[in-house]
C-alpha cells in the first residue's frame, strides 16, 4: 500500500472551524514547590504533579510528574511539552497530590493544592511563583508553586548515557551510601532546574547506574557549551539526601565518551573548605556515550507507516434487547448508539493514515447465521475469508446489517480477537522496516470473563508492532478495563511475565459522549508514544519519503 501523502495529519485547535491555528512553537514546563501540606503522619507527603489544559471548557489532563518520596520542596525531574498559541488563551491547571497508594485515580489521594493560570503568563513571567491553593479557594498553608518554561528546541538528537563512580564518600551510619546522580541545568533566569534523576544504588561506594537517554533539548537546551551541574546524593527515605559531591560539565564534554571514558573528580565544597590536602570525594565515570536520534511519530508517517485499523464490536446479551429503545445495540436512525458514535470518532482519525482505507470489522460473544452457533470472532460482513469494509461508513453499515441477523449471547471473551490481530502484527514483525503498525479498537460493554486468556494475550501483543483501545460502552463495571491498561502497575499474564510494553488504553465512552472530538483525542492519545516507542525497542528507523514521480507534460494544442 503506498502512502497518500496529500493527507494532512488532524490537528490544530478546537472550537476553530475553517481556522487551520499553527503552533508558533512548543515549550517545556518544569515545575517545583516550596512548603507543602504535610498529609503523612509518620513521614512527608509524596507530592505529585498533575497538569490540565482546558479544551472547550472541560479539563483535560496532560501528564504527571514523577512521584518524590517525603519531600515538602520537590523538584520534579520529568516535564510536560505543550503547543504555544500566542493568539490564544490557554488556560491551565496545576495540581499538587500526595501520592499514597498506585491506583491511576487521583480521588483517592491527599489533595495539596492546585494554581489555575494561562500559558501566556508563565511564558511572559517565568519563573512564575504563586500559592497553591485548595479547592475552597483558600491558602493551603504556606505552600507555593513555581512553573518554569522554556521554549524547545526542534533537536532530535539524544545521548545515550552509562555512568558510574569509584571511591565516594560513606555517608550512612551502619552502611555505606546509597548514591544516585542528579543532572541540572541552568535557565535564562539564573536558577538550576532538575533535568533528570537517576536511581538510587543501595549499600555502596562503587555504583554503575542503569543507562539512560535523554534529549539534547531537554539536557542543555541543545547548547552543547552550555554548563550543566551533576549532583551526586546519599539518598535517605526520609527525604533528606545527604550531599556526597558535584562536578559540572558541558554536553560537548559528555559526548567525549563517545570515544573514550571521562571522568570528574566528584567535589563536597564543605569538605574542601576545611580540609587542607582534601582531593575529592569519589570520582565519576561516564564509561560511554552514544549519539542517537529520536524519531517522532510523524517521522514513521511521513516514511510511509501505514496505520492498519481493526474494530472488534461486543455482541453478548448483556447489552440488552436490540430491538428496545435505549438499549446498547438499538439502531435508531435519528440518534447514533454509543457503538456507532464510537466507531466514527475514532475511526474518522485513524483512517487518514491508511491509504487503502479498508478495515477489518469483527463480531464477538453472538450466535451468527446460518448454523446460530456462538462466535468470538466472526465478520461482520460474515465473510471470513474478506472481512473488509470500505472506510468508516463501510464499518457502520456492516455493523447495522449485523446486528438483525446475530443473536446476542455470551461470554465476553476478547482474548480471540486480541489473537487475531497480533497474528497480522506477527507476520508483519518479520519485515525489517517500519512499514506497518496495527491498532485494535475494541468495543465492549463489561465485564470480560476470559480475563486468564486476555491478560496472556496482551502479554504476547506488548511485543509486536500493535495497540489495543478498549472503549467501554455503558455504565457497566469496567474494573478489568482498568487492569489491562496497566496504568495501576505493570501487567503480567497467569505465568507472571510482565508486558513488555504497555499497549492498552482504555476509555469510558460516557465520560467524553458529549465531545466526538475529544472523545477521539483521549482516544488515541497514546498511539503515537507506543508507535514510537515499538520501532525503538526494535532499533528500527523511519523509512525515507518516496519522492513523487514526475508527472510526464500534456502538451495541449493552443
Amino acid at each position: 500500500m503506498s502512502h497518500n501523502q496529500q493527507s494532512a495529519p488532524p490537528g490544530g485547535v478546537q472550537g476553530r472551524p475553517g481556522v487551520a491555528a499553527q503552533c508558533v512553537t512548543k515549550v517545556e514546563i518544569r515545575v517545583k514547590c516550596l512548603n507543602l501540606l504535610d498529609k503523612d503522619i509518620m513521614s512527608k507527603s509524596d507530592p505529585m504533579c498533575a497538569l490540565y489544559q482546558d479544551v472547550q471548557g472541560q479539563w483535560h489532563e496532560i501528564g504527571r510528574t514523577e512521584n518524590i518520596q517525603n519531600c515538602l520542596a520537590p523538584q520534579f525531574a520529568k516535564t510536560f511539552t505543550v503547543d504555544y498559541y500566542f493568539e490564544e488563551v490557554q488556560k491551565l491547571r496545576f495540581s499538587v497530590y500526595d501520592i499514597d497508594n498506585t491506583t491511576p485515580s487521583l480521588g483517592d489521594d491527599d489533595f495539596l493544592g492546585q494554581i489555575e493560570c494561562t500559558l501566556g503568563q508563565v511564558v511572559a513571567n517565568t519563573p512564575f511563583t504563586k500559592p497553591l491553593l485548595l479547592k475552597s479557594g483558600q491558602k493551603a498553608g504556606k505552600g507555593q508553586i513555581t512553573v518554569s518554561a522554556e521554549e524547545i528546541s526542534s533537536s532530535k538528537e539524544c545521548l545515550l548515557l552509562d555512568f558510574r563512580a569509584t571511591d565516594l564518600d560513606k555517608k550512612d551510619f551502619l552502611g555505606k551510601s546509597d548514591p544516585f546522580l542528579e543532572f541540572h541545568k541552568q535557565l535564562a533566569d539564573g536558577n538550576w532546574y532538575t533535568v533528570h534523576r537517576t536511581e538510587y544504588i543501595k549499600n555502596t561506594l562503587h555504583p554503575t547506574w542503569k543507562r539512560f537517554q535523554i534529549n539534547m533539548a531537554t539536557l542543555c537546551s541543545g547548547d552543547v557549551d552550555k554548563q550543566l551541574k551533576v549532583l551526586c546524593h546519599d539518598y535517605d527515605s526520609d527525604g533528606s539526601h545527604d550531599e556526597i559531591g558535584q562536578f559540572f560539565t558541558t554536553a560537548r564534554q559528555l559526548k567525549e565518551a563517545v570515544i573514550k571514558q571521562v571522568e570528574w573528580n566528584c567535589i563536597n565544597e564543605k569538605k574542601k573548605a576545611k580540609k587542607r590536602n582534601y582531593k575529592n570525594s569519589g570520582v565519576i565515570y561516564l564509561t560511554s556515550c552514544k549519539v542517537v536520534m529520536e524519531h517522532s511519530f510523524l517521522d514513521f508517517v511521513f516514511g510511509g507507516m501505514q496505520l492498519n485499523f481493526t474494530v472488534g464490536i461486543d455482541f453478548t446479551a448483556s447489552n440488552g434487547n436490540p430491538q428496545q429503545p435505549g438499549t446498547l445495540h438499538h439502531i435508531d436512525p435519528r440518534r447514533p448508539n454509543e457503538y456507532e458514535q464510537a466507531i466514527w470518532s475514532v475511526g474518522q482519525v485513524v483512517q487518514d493514515y491508511d491509504s487503502d482505507k479498508l478495515f477489518p470489522a469483527l463480531g464477538f460473544g453472538a450466535r451468527i447465521p446460518p448454523t446460530m452457533q456462538v462466535s468470538h470472532e466472526f465478520a461482520l460482513n460474515f465473510n471470513p475469508n474478506n472481512p473488509f469494509c470500505t472506510g468508516v461508513q463501510g464499518i457502520l453499515e456492516a455493523y447495522k446489517n449485523c446486528i438483525r441477523q446475530v443473536q446476542l449471547y455470551g461470554p465476553t471473551n476478547i482474548a480471540p480477537i486480541i489473537l487475531h490481530m497480533a497474528r497480522f502484527a506477527a507476520a508483519a514483525q518479520q519485515q525489517t522496516t517500519a512499514s506497518q503498525y496495527f491498532v485494535l479498537l475494541i468495543l465492549s460493554d463489561g465485564v470480560v470473563t476470559d480475563m486468564n486468556q486476555t491478560r496472556d494475550a496482551v502479554v504476547y501483543a506488548s511485543s509486536l508492532p500493535m495497540s489495543i483501545i478498549i472503549v467501554g460502552v455503558g455504565a457497566a463495571d469496567f474494573t478489568d478495563m482498568n487492569t489491562l491498561d496497566g496504568d495501576d502497575g505493570v501487567l503480567r499474564g497467569t505465568s507472571g511475565q510482565p508486558v513488555v510494553r504497555d499497549i492498552v488504553q482504555f476509555v469510558p465512552f460516557r465520560k467524553f459522549a458529549a465531545n466526538g472530538a475529544l472523545l477521539a483525542k483521549e482516544i488515541l492519545a497514546e498511539i503515537p508514544q507506543q508507535v514510537t516507542g515499538y520501532f525503538k525497542m526494535r532499533n528500527i528507523a523511519p523509512m525515507k519519503p518516496v519522492p513523487p514521480q514526475d508527472q510526464p507534460m500534456t502538451l495541449t494544442p493552443s
